[in-house]
């Protein structure tokens, strides 16, 4: 085997292990004991790998991490078996109980990128992206949701690399949104009313993928006027059974993706 392949295997498997750490990661020592590598070894390979974006260094905590580009190639990746599709059939079921319409977001690096949307029957929509936009991470109601369960430190990171476009949205700015993701995290849901969009409340839920991460959300608009108090619990309550349905298509899914490989 050649230095370079041996090089790239290594750095293959210490990403692997990393994907099932989660947002706390591992240790150096940690990591090549379980990868069976030499500690400088590992620590030159992690290096490599930091360059590249795909891995971070805590250097408080001391500990590795998966980097923001092993997110960006994870959502770019996920395409492969349209998460579309495995957001539809919930899609379509929100979108006929509640009347309205229901959005799938998923995160692209520091945007959030809709993929989807399901219109509902009542006769004024709340048509507030098309699909194929895109905006800053935490901006709307699934994007928001997003930032919000996503790991503080690499949330810092992304408010301060989206802040300068926040004002155009409702002149959103740092606090406001870091405000926000407090709100979210503490209520379980995103609640945008009035600030994009003029007389139009959405309600976001996150998901995540089979590894734990936050990739995506579904999020339902309508006009503020029908967003009474008990109807947001209530549309949250359906939007969270949707995301139960959605993570459980995603296990699944990648469960057959391994049994095909063995």
């Amino acid at each position: 085997m050649t230095s370079e392949a041996g090089s790239l295997k290594r750095g293959v498997g210490l990403l692997k292990l990393l994907a099932t750490a989660g947002a706390r990661g591992l240790a150096l020592t940690e990591l090549a004991k379980r990868a069976a590598v030499p500690h400088p070894t590992a620590h030159r390979v992690l290096g490599q790998l930091i360059d590249e974006r795909l891995v971070n260094h805590d250097t408080e905590t001391r500990r590795y991490r998966l980097g923001p580009l092993a997110f960006e190639l994870g959502m770019a990746s996920s395409t492969l078996y349209d998460i579309r599709d495995l957001c539809d059939g919930s899609m379509e079921a929100l979108a006929r109980e509640t009347e309205d319409t229901v959005y799938l977001v998923v995160r692209s690096g520091f945007d959030a990128v809709c993929m989807h949307r399901r219109e509902g029957d009542f006769p004024i929509r709340a048509l507030v992206l098309e699909v194929g936009s895109r905006r800053p991470l935490g901006v709307g109601a699934g994007g928001l949701a997003v930032l919000a369960a996503i790991d503080p430190t690499e949330r810092e990171e992304i408010i301060e690399r989206v802040a300068p476009k926040l004002g155009a949205f409702g002149n959103l700015d740092e606090a406001g949104l870091r405000e926000a993701c407090d709100k979210t995290r503490a209520a379980g849901h995103s609640l945008i009313q009035n600030r994009v969009s003029l007389g139009i409340t959405a309600v976001g839920v996150h998901f995540r993928n089979p590894i734990g991460q936050p990739v995506g959300a579904l999020s339902v608009a309508a006009l503020t006027q029908r967003m009474t108090a008990r109807r947001i619990q209530a549309i949250t309550e359906q939007l969270r059974g949707a995301r139960t349905d959605v993570e459980q298509c995603l296990r699944l899914k990648e469960s057959r993706k391994l049994d095909r490989r063995r």
